[in-house]
């Protein structure tokens, strides 16, 4: 079972290497739904802001034909970055998980997730958290795929471990990606400075 998780994460981490993050879209699956198209075993569900994590859950689905699935709240996070900030950390502060707009009926189906998710406020979103909470993933194995900008991923192993107890877990593919607080804030000092 090793070899072929291995195959499967030098088929990835190939895949990525010829990809550029900021250019690729992907179509969310739809809205009530897993998106369907191979019948399989495997399901990759992915909770994403800015579309880093999407981007590299559309290279698992496509190069292992899984099934596919979108993590969203059912109320969305505000557009602006600084508003998601500040609220994602009241709900982890909190300890806030806001409903999820999505849930997935036949996870039973399933044997293998891939999970990912960006780190937020070194930890595993709230919204993730509502997922992993609400889906019993027991006897499964979860994959996860993790993005970060720059902090590395927190205490994300360890909320994975409490929240999907049962679950057997591969090592994580972590990523280190764009953050848009870093590209919010030059923007707005250059802004600044040429308004000076």
């Amino acid at each position: 079972m090793a070899d072929a998780h291995d195959s499967y994460r030098r088929m990835l981490l190939t895949a990525l290497a010829g990809i550029t993050l900021s250019k690729v879209m992907l179509t969310p699956a739809a809205a009530g739904r897993v998106d369907t198209p191979n019948n399989s075993r495997t399901l990759v569900v992915s909770f994403s802001r800015s579309g880093n994590t999407r981007v590299i859950a559309g290279v698992i689905h496509r190069s292992l034909k899984t099934d596919l699935f979108e993590i969203e709240p059912a109320t969305p996070y505000p557009q602006d970055y600084f508003q998601t900030v500040a609220l994602a950390k009241n709900q982890r502060d909190r300890g806030v998980h806001p409903a999820l707009k999505n849930s997935i009926a036949n996870i039973a189906d399933y044997q293998t997730l891939y999970l990912g998710f960006p780190i937020w406020g070194t930890t595993v979103p709230p919204v993730v958290q509502t997922f992993l909470s609400t889906h019993n993933l027991a006897d499964k194995l979860l994959i996860p795929f993790i993005t970060h900008g720059g902090y590395g991923i927190g205490d994300s192993e360890e909320m994975l471990a409490k929240l999907a107890p049962a679950a057997r877990r591969e090592k994580p593919l972590v990523i280190e990606c764009d953050q848009e607080r870093k590209t919010t804030e030059t923007v707005t000092s250059w802004l600044e400075a040429i308004r000076s």
